[in-house]
């Protein structure tokens, strides 16, 4: 345990070797806010209203603004779970091209060791970035909408954790077969751009067809990113019910946010959804200590012949 704590240790800190990188690795969370509030926040507010007032609903200024922030809250952490847990790995392929993951293997330092220490240093550095990020939301909402409660917020961050782990165990498969510079910097803009869509934190799964509806409800991170709208704008519906609105009205933004998901038209309830994310987990973690064992044998073969 004493190796492994070292290595975690000396994969945290040259990941943080520069004082401003914890501040630089805040800064993708930090311009999707500004991106997401100047632009779409916009766009979504129009909606929401064009939807109430075709109900017959008024909404005041903060209720809109509380449920606006809550989604462009949910989405931006749902993304950064994962680009982040992405960035933070790829310490595991610089050193393959600066060969210190050789000069490691050199040393009496198991394998098996070393890829336990690039999992925990990752989840450890994405858990601080992603926590910060977090707490800036927080901050925003506050700023243009409160409705959240002690347990919103516990479980809001409970959710943030789980798709750290999850962003953390994909970024460490997916990651354990680059070796250059060029395909790390490839990899990390196919994830940028496309993971957003796919998890439905660009643009709501509900406006998709059916049939991408279908193949993306068997995307753990669909889950992850509805776990994290659920507590970011459970206040919001809680006070438009308390408000008189019509239950048919708040069902709907439900499903226009995917509050709600469905899985081949039967709802999914949030204990499934942690369930769904945890499998997730698992399924993506066995996966990266296989790699990691067959990938031992191949060398230790190789050594023997």
């Amino acid at each position: 345990m004493t190796g492994l704590g070292a290595l975690v240790q000396r994969n945290t800190k040259l990941y943080f070797k520069d004082k401003g990188m914890f501040l630089t690795s805040l800064i993708t969370p930090l311009i999707l806010l500004v991106l997401y509030g100047t632009f779409l926040g916009n766009v979504y507010e129009d909606t929401f209203r064009s939807a109430l007032e075709a109900a017959g609903a008024v909404a005041s200024d903060q209720l809109i603004g509380g449920c606006v922030g809550g989604e462009l809250v949910s989405s931006l952490l749902a993304v950064s779970c994962v680009t982040v847990a992405f960035c933070s790995n790829l310490l595991m392929v610089q050193d393959k091209i600066t060969g210190a993951r050789r000069d490691l293997t050199i040393a009496p330092v198991k394998p098996g060791v070393l890829a336990i220490s690039y999992y925990l240093s990752t989840l450890l550095t994405t858990l601080l970035i992603c926590f910060a990020a977090a707490g800036v939301c927080l901050g925003y909402l506050a700023w243009v909408g409160w409705y959240l409660t002690a347990g919103d917020v516990a479980l809001l961050f409970l959710s943030v954790a789980l798709l750290v782990l999850f962003g953390t165990a994909l970024a460490s498969c997916v990651n354990f077969f680059l070796s250059t510079q060029g395909q790390a910097s490839a990899v990390g803009t196919i994830v940028s751009a496309g993971y957003g869509f796919v998890c439905g934190a660009y643009m709501p799964i509900s406006q998709f067809s059916d049939g991408l509806q279908k193949v993306i409800s068997f995307l753990p991170g669909t889950y992850g990113t509805s776990l994290l709208r659920n507590h970011a704008m459970r206040g919001v519906f809680q006070e438009m019910g308390e408000q008189g609105f019509p239950p048919a009205v708040v069902e709907a933004i439900r499903d226009s946010v995917d509050c709600n998901l469905y899985f081949f038209g039967d709802k999914v309830e949030l204990s499934a959804m942690y369930l769904v994310l945890l499998a997730g987990i698992g399924v993506a973690v066995a996966l990266y200590v296989v790699m990691n064992l067959l990938s031992g044998k191949r060398k230790h073969r190789a050594v023997s012949v």
